[in-house]
């Protein structure tokens, strides 16, 4: 068995080499263990050394925070979320999802599954503490990070290997260390070299996984994968496809784009190029955000109208802290609701100017509560906005309803409780209106 010997400055290994993803050491030879520190987590592939495109993807994330944080909970079944008769699993823990618990599971559903596991509620800010944290170490390595969520992202690579003084599966082995050890989680990695395949690779074998896609390999690994294995293939189109005898990404690949395309239009299209693994997406550090909302679910259904006005201010005021967050503002009002029977309404309302104000939000969804709570009982309440661009810059609110002479003093009254919360926190000021109930 043979190592690379490398000096201070030569930490590259030579092509289709082997790496140890414990120590990081380079091997020569196929080997079952590091001979430098017998570990046997080896990592080796073909194209090791040229793939750049990575996505990274956090290990049951909020559980895994809240047992770093709480040790005791370590061997127990933990479920992460709202315990309530409505309520839905955020994360479940490997334990946990062992007895088939999954995230977005009802809450009394993963109980039966598993009546021996711990729930917890999930503190955001703390995970969003954490994931930014996560973000700065991902971009000591590359400038090129797009999150797509709060616990993952996709990295380009590409070009780094100078700075690093070694290619990209080796600042990713080093940054997948680092967060185990410094933060106390861990996280999954899948590397390739376009994000479709990068995101499928992370979820080979989590957890603590590392798992690489080649060119060479990509058509004959997707070949025998359901339709429905590409994200975005949803219940309808993988029924309309296996309806029409498509039952594999292979039976795609032999189509071509081009009928796919003339079948299905656009989507057909586009899941043929990913079929043969094709994806020109490149990662975007400035990935625009579509939308900002927020939604919540009651315990029990709600007709009364007076409380359905008190849930959305809630969820008004919630999705206008977000939006003066990000410093963003929205010209498309949007109005969710979810009838006892499990029927989802979206009603939109296009603003006369964008706003970030929960007053104007709240005023202008108001309206379309009132038209559709005739009668009617909701078991869930959402506020949102969409057609997103930056808040402007002065404190003039130019978001004011020229029917409505006291809309501009309600504008002005709203910025100066965001002044006195963010100076004396979130509690120090609350509005009448959501104080009543």
């Amino acid at each position: 068995m043979s190592i690379i010997v490398m000096s201070e400055n030569e930490t590259q290994p030579k092509p289709g080499q082997t790496w140890c993803r414990d120590c990081l050491a380079p091997i020569t030879a196929q080997a079952v263990s590091c001979p430098q520190c017998l570990g046997t987590r080896l990592l080796a592939h073909r194209e090791i050394n040229t793939l750049s495109i990575a996505h990274i993807d956090c290990d049951a994330f909020f559980a895994s925070v809240e047992k770093r944080d709480h040790p005791e909970l370590e061997s127990v079944p933990l479920l992460i979320g709202h315990g309530g008769k409505r309520g839905v699993v955020a994360t479940a823990c490997y334990l946990a999802r062992a007895y088939g618990v999954r995230s977005a599971m009802p809450m009394y559903q993963a109980r039966r599954l598993c009546p021996s596991a711990t729930i917890m509620r999930p503190d955001i800010a703390k995970y969003s503490a954490i994931s930014r944290q996560m973000r700065t170490m991902m971009r000591a390595l590359t400038p090129l990070v797009e999150p797509l969520s709060i616990d993952e992202a996709f990295l380009d690579l590409g070009g780094t290997e100078r700075l690093h003084g070694a290619p990209p599966v080796h600042a990713l082995m080093t940054l997948q260390n680092q967060i185990e050890k410094q933060i106390g989680i861990s996280v999954s990695v899948g590397l390739s070299f376009n994000k479709f395949l990068a995101k499928t690779a992370s979820a080979l074998n989590k957890p603590k996984g590392f798992s690489l896609i080649g060119k060479h390999e990509a058509v004959g690994f997707l070949r025998d994968k359901p339709v429905d294995f590409v994200y975005g293939v949803g219940p309808a189109f993988a029924r309309r496809l296996n309806i029409d005898g498509l039952q594999t990404l292979g039976q795609i690949q032999d189509i071509g784009a081009q009928t796919m395309q003339a079948r299905y239009g656009l989507q057909g299209g586009q899941l043929a190029h990913l079929a043969h693994g094709h994806d020109t997406r490149p990662v975007n550090p400035h990935s625009e955000r579509k939308s900002i909302s927020s939604e919540t679910t009651f315990e029990h259904d709600i007709g009364e109208r007076h409380l359905l006005e008190h849930y959305l201010w809630q969820q008004c005021e919630r999705t206008a802290q977000s939006a003066k967050k990000h410093r963003l503002q929205g010209k498309v009002a949007v109005l969710k609701l979810k009838t006892s029977g499990h029927r989802s309404l979206t009603r939109q309302i296009t603003l006369n100017e964008p706003t970030q104000l929960a007053d104007t939000l709240f005023t202008a969804l108001r309206e379309k509560l009132r038209t559709q709570a005739q009668g009617h009982r909701f078991r869930l309440i959402g506020a949102g906005l969409t057609q997103l661009s930056p808040a402007m810059k002065s404190d003039d609110d130019r978001q004011t309803d020229l029917l409505d002479d006291t809309a501009l003093r309600r504008a002005k009254a709203e910025r100066a409780m965001d002044k006195a919360r963010e100076k004396y926190g979130p509690k120090a000021v609350q509005k009448g209106r959501a104080l009543k109930k």
